[in-house]
């Protein structure tokens, strides 16, 4: 009787890990589906633009005016205020997102870094539309006070403040990157010689710097994606340049000021937000490539 009950319930537990194991795949093949759905319906539509405007135009054409009478397609103006934006968030948000996850990692106390490290991760939980609003109410007031002749809406305050929205997302995953370094080499590093800043500069740094990248090519990913700051505070006039102090467009921005309007579904102009997000796609899949090779390139084993 004992050896039925306990063939039994060998047989229950079975059932158990293999029901818990159909969930899942369910759910991994559920995020997969959705992505390929998604890739699939930017493709589809994006086919009916592309039917009737040629792809060089697009791709290399040098003015953006879907919306007016004459219009034409050339997606230069808003792929270059995505870059010039996230350029700008970048040059802020790296030695800034770099100085704190190294101060966390290598010189705040225990308490200080369970105080510090929470208060900077809510950065990550306000609303985009409020940094929006930061940007044009107060970052932009404070540049012109600098430079007087900067304009309303501008990439400039826009950049900066997307920079300060992804500061989270560098600085908490670099800290945990260089905390994850052995320490070992931090006490070999001690011994020879060196500073506690020498060894956080010299040996930590470089030993976490596949870390370190993946950090920073998900907040520049982040940022080519940021829609709300870019919209309120840049201008979204499709604007070719690379002075960052003028008004531009970006991609997202583009996206939400069609998806919003009275277009009708269909037409032309309204596919022109696929075209767009499917560009999107390939930038943000690139960056991501790029982040997967640099950890496969400077990844440590230890």
């Amino acid at each position: 009787m004992a050896s039925a009950l306990t063939v039994w319930e060998r047989r229950r537990q079975r059932l158990r890990e293999r029901a818990i194991e159909f969930v899942l795949l369910v759910a991994a093949a559920s995020s997969v589906f959705v992505t390929l759905a998604i890739v699939a319906v930017l493709i589809y539509e994006s086919l009916g633009f592309f039917s009737s405007v040629p792809i060089t135009d697009f791709l290399f054409g040098t003015v953006w005016t879907p919306l007016f009478s004459n219009p034409q397609y050339g997606i230069l103006p808003l792929l270059g205020g995505t870059l010039l934006s996230t350029f700008v968030a970048l040059l802020f948000v790296a030695p800034i997102g770099l100085v704190t996850a190294v101060y966390l990692s290598e010189f705040a106390s225990p308490r200080v870094r369970e105080i510090i490290k929470p208060i900077l991760e809510l950065l990550s939980g306000v609303p985009t539309v409020v940094y929006g609003f930061f940007a044009l109410l107060f970052m932009t007031p404070l540049l012109q006070t600098f430079i007087p002749n900067l304009p309303g809406f501008n990439i400039l305050s826009a950049g900066i403040v997307i920079g300060i929205m992804i500061i989270p997302y560098v600085a908490s995953l670099s800290e945990d990157a260089m905390r994850a370094v052995p320490n070992n080499l931090r006490d070999g590093s001690l011994a020879m010689g060196a500073t506690r800043l020498e060894t956080a500069v010299r040996v930590v740094l470089p030993a976490a710097i596949s870390g370190v990248a993946a950090a920073f090519i998900l907040g520049i990913s982040r940022a080519v994606g940021e829609t709300m700051i870019v919209a309120i505070a840049a201008g979204q006039q499709p604007n070719l340049t690379l002075d960052p102090r003028e008004p531009a467009a970006t991609i997202t921005a583009y996206i939400v000021q069609v998806a919003l309007g009275d277009l009708p579904h269909g037409s032309l102009a309204y596919q022109t937000i696929f075209a767009a997000g499917l560009v999107l796609l390939l930038l943000t899949l690139v960056f991501n490539i790029a982040g997967f090779w640099l950890r496969h390139k400077f990844r440590e084993v230890y």
